[in-house]
């Protein structure tokens, strides 16, 4: 099999977006465009991927990291100018160089697949991958001889009015023959109306040079969409949604509104779960099977286990175990893990702490920095008290233990296995194990002093 290398266009300012991000850094499902599109040809087993950077370097290179090689396009004349960056890299050697935009985050790679397939079979020394569009403003044409064979590929701007009428466009996307791409690459002039370097020029001069030029046409237009603005960039984002919720539907998860379900491109659900309106799922979330997962809850980069049930409620870099129920209306912050059959319920806050199997904190508490045992109750309105206003500190809570409501557990302090706290506690040493704490001032009642008051 010839050596695959890709590539990637990524150095345009994207002026556009009207946006202090990088153009290719925005997201569509949670995940920069670039980056669906660098994921997306590795699925090829590409040797190598070379991605033009100019404007945000440094930011396309700290997200993409060792996804990719960079070479830096220090002005922007164009295209065919972004890719004889590469030449450093690429020049000379043997295979087959796809290039991709680096703002069309929808394609395939089926779709890629079936180009590269496509070109090898017609030993074509470039295939450009097509598309029907049903407004071609904008886009360049894709021109035909009479053989219907491709002769060239002619930019809006200097298309004639009868070529303005054709509706197959060129999207951007290109298998050539390594070898014969640099060596045209040499020839391209810009001599155009916009005075720039065009890649599809390497089209016509292969052509008159009797080289086999070929097309691969896309069936799906929406997969060809290059975002250059912020209406592309929903428009995508819909698309994408739409794909991926589909995508689990088929696989046996149950959206309830896909139209308000938002799931990243990177997350995974078991059968059997549900997902209720207005819930959105980011990251690298993994959900098990025969979860409830919803309204209304945002989960973020987590993992939660079977059966367990997330109702309006927060989660974010954090582990659910399973048989457990979440909310409605709790936050688990980052570093919470929460063992099997845990209740959180409402109004409760849970951040940097591990809770036990069967341990339940029901409502209007804070849990931060605690380390919780086994079969524990925390009672309403009951916290620990982690920071001093410099440092933070830790609580533990071992097995069995019972805390009555609005309990102070103020760290550091350890309350020993089997023991209870009476409510209304403020606890500052350690409670041993089967002990009784209580830290409250004895009732005394004042007669006749409301009359006072009022």
């Amino acid at each position: 099999m010839t050596n695959i290398f890709a590539v990637i266009l990524a150095a345009g300012q994207g002026t556009r977006m009207k946006s202090k991000l990088y153009k290719v850094l925005h997201p569509v499902c949670g995940k920069p465009m670039v980056e669906h599109v660098v994921d997306n040809i590795q699925s090829l087993n590409v040797s190598r991927i070379v991605t033009i950077v100019g404007h945000g370097a440094e930011k396309v290179k700290e997200q993409l990291g060792d996804k990719s090689e960079y070479v830096l396009q220090e002005q922007q004349l164009g295209t065919a100018h972004a890719v004889i960056q590469a030449e450093s890299i690429l020049n000379g050697l043997e295979g087959t160089t796809l290039v991709v935009c680096g703002d069309t985050p929808l394609i395939q790679p089926e779709t890629m697949k079936a180009l590269y397939e496509h070109h090898n079979s017609q030993n074509a020394k470039a295939t450009i991958l097509t598309a029907v569009a049903g407004n071609p403003t904008g886009y360049g044409r894709v021109i035909r001889d009479a053989d219907g064979q491709v002769s060239q590929i002619v930019e809006q701007k200097d298309a004639t009015p009868e070529q303005q009428l054709v509706t197959e466009i060129n999207t951007g996307t290109y298998c050539f023959d390594n070898k014969a791409l640099f060596e045209a690459l040499k020839l391209v002039s810009n001599e155009n109306a916009q005075g720039e370097y065009y890649l599809p020029d390497v089209i016509e001069i292969l052509q008159k040079q009797g080289e086999i030029v070929s097309a691969y046409t896309c069936n799906d237009f929406d997969e060809t969409l290059g975002v250059n603005d912020r209406v592309a960039l929903a428009q995508a984002e819909e698309i994408m949604r739409n794909r991926i919720n589909e995508k689990h539907m088929r696989n046996g998860v149950t959206i309830i509104n896909p139209l308000t379900t938002h799931i990243s491109a990177d997350a995974q659900i078991g059968r059997d779960t549900v997902i209720k309106p207005g819930t959105t799922i980011e990251g690298q979330t993994v959900i098990g099977e025969d979860c409830i997962i919803g309204p209304n809850s945002n989960i973020v980069n987590s993992r939660i286990s079977d059966r367990t049930t997330v109702q309006n409620s927060v989660v974010t870099d954090s582990y659910i175990g399973e048989d457990t129920a979440v909310g409605p209306f709790a936050h688990l912050r980052p570093e919470t893990q929460l063992g099997n059959h845990v209740k959180i319920g409402n109004f409760v806050e849970v951040k940097k702490s591990t809770l036990g199997n069967d341990t339940k904190v029901s409502h209007l508490s804070y849990i931060g920095d605690a380390e919780v045992g086994s079969n524990v109750n925390i009672g309403c309105g009951s916290i620990t008290v982690n920071y001093d206003g410099k440092n933070k500190f830790k609580t533990i809570i071992e097995d069995d233990v019972f805390v009555g409501c609005n309990s102070n557990l103020v760290a550091p302090v350890k309350l020993g296995a089997g023991s209870f706290i009476a409510a209304g506690s403020t606890i500052t040493k350690e409670v041993p194990a089967d002990a009784m704490g209580i830290a409250r001032s004895r009732q005394e009642n004042k007669l006749d002093y409301a009359k006072k008051l009022k």
